[in-house]
């Protein structure tokens, strides 16, 4: 029974208000085995994703009924299924604020669907438990705790809010205390190295996780940045630093 369940197939929830572009990223990523789902308004969409609980949202910005914005806004609240955005938005600053609410990754139009495939594939890719840590750790340093598989985060014990690529890259760090980390490693770790995002992405992601450490760590920098990257070296306010 437990292997019937492990080769069930992901389920992706497309929403979008456009038929053609429903009907061709169906067609696509159902070839790679997703079962797909699919909402045409935005109030639909946001039922779906609480109804069904899918493993993935593809999710257009431009949207009657509920704005991609506010569907986005309203997930982060309830789940940390991973996101990715549909923009047709070519300014930079818009694009990252969907990284900002809590998506994961973002493809701008027009797009190909081999390229939203790609996308797909990497999101959940990096939604899995990072190589370093076995599947049952415990990740632990000072006041920061991972429990690999439950996906629980907490600082000093309060739980905290991740997304799965924030879950990913804190995972990743843990389990190299100490250590600088570069962008690079990152990409490699938590993206993949068939990431062809751009820089400002990971970036994005890594001060989006500071924050939230900070908010957790009164006021601590738990996240250093350094010359060349980042470096995990977890420590309260006051407390000399590993």
């Amino acid at each position: 029974m437990e292997n019937a369940l492990m080769d069930e197939p992901k389920r992706i929830l497309i929403v979008e208000d456009d038929p053609d572009t429903v009907k061709l990223v169906t067609a696509f990523l159902a070839r790679d085995g997703y079962r797909m789902l699919s909402a045409h308004n935005g109030i639909a969409g946001l039922r779906l994703a609480r109804e069904e609980k899918p493993d993935l949202v593809v999710l257009d910005l431009m949207l009657p009924g509920l704005d991609g914005w506010e569907i986005c806004r309203a997930i982060r609240q309830e789940s940390a299924v991973p996101i990715i955005m549909l923009t047709a938005m070519v300014d930079e600053e818009d694009r990252l604020a969907g990284l900002e609410l809590g998506a994961d990754d973002y493809v701008t139009k027009p797009f190909s669907p081999r390229e939203l495939a790609a996308r797909v594939r990497a999101v959940l890719r990096r939604s899995a438990p990072d190589e370093a840590a076995s599947a049952d750790a415990v990740l632990q340093h000072r006041d920061v705790s991972v429990d690999v598989a439950r996906r629980e985060a907490s600082v000093d014990g309060t739980a905290m809010d991740l997304t799965r690529t924030e879950f990913a890259i804190l995972v990743h760090v843990l389990s190299n205390p100490s250590r600088v980390i570069t962008r690079a490693n990152v990409i490699g770790a938590v993206f993949g190295h068939d990431f062809d995002g751009f820089d400002r992405t990971v970036d994005r992601h890594v001060s989006n996780l500071r924050r939230k450490l900070k908010e957790r760590s009164y006021g601590g920098d738990l996240i250093e940045t350094v010359y060349g990257g980042w470096a995990g070296r977890f420590h309260r306010p006051g407390r000399g630093r590993d």
